[in-house]
């Protein structure tokens, strides 16, 4: 009877975890707990019970984006040529924000309270520091970049709407493009990625 009360807790909180992710990366942060519960097929109560408080299963749902974001400065920080380095985790980190709304909010707003997202986030703005310090020291990244650059780009990045996710991540490969563009001291204007088609957008000038 104990296995099975602990596979029935195991497979709760899988689903409570899926639903969170799903929930979360489509209509952001203010997702009421209740429908989270609801999508899950669970009641409130076992939702708090797995997860006392919204903060704890904000991380928990994000863990493994987080993962993949400290992946995407540890390869950028590898890079032999800092400056390309510098412009990988602008493109990947714009693409996996562009996939995940609610993570991007999570990752800007860091709960206080919510110590695996806030220190995912430290470690990786300590990072890039660190890697655009090398890049201006080359040449190729402009002298008065200031890391507060970077979080206004994914606050940008992060007002981009397309009607299907794939477009989406097309409109932020190419919003990269042009910030990597406005960061480098001196622009060698490469060919943007393409422009998505995205029929939401169509009669727009």
């Amino acid at each position: 009877m104990s296995q099975t009360l602990r596979a029935d807790a195991l497979d709760n909180r899988e689903r409570i975890l899926g639903a969170a992710r799903e929930l979360l990366s489509a209509e952001g942060l203010n997702v009421p707990t209740r429908k989270i519960a609801r999508s899950a097929g669970v009641g409130p109560a076992t939702v708090y019970r797995r997860f006392p408080t919204r903060q704890d299963l904000i991380a928990a749902a994000f863990a493994d984006q987080l993962r993949a974001c400290r992946t995407i400065v540890d390869e950028g920080a590898a890079a032999p040529d800092p400056w390309e380095g510098l412009c990988l985790v602008i493109e990947k980190i714009c693409e996996l924000h562009a996939r995940d709304r609610g993570f991007t909010e999570a990752f800007l707003s860091a709960f206080p309270a919510a110590i695996d997202v806030a220190g995912g986030r430290e470690y990786t703005v300590r990072a890039v520091a660190e890697l655009a310090r090398r890049a201006k020291a080359t040449g190729r990244l402009r002298a008065d970049f200031v890391l507060d650059d970077l979080i206004l780009m994914l606050m940008a990045n992060k007002g981009i709407h397309a009607s299907t996710n794939e477009a989406q991540v097309a409109a932020s490969r190419r919003f990269a493009a042009y910030v990597i563009e406005a960061f480098e001291a001196r622009p060698r204007q490469a060919p943007l990625p393409p422009a998505p088609r995205d029929s939401s957008a169509r009669g727009r000038p």
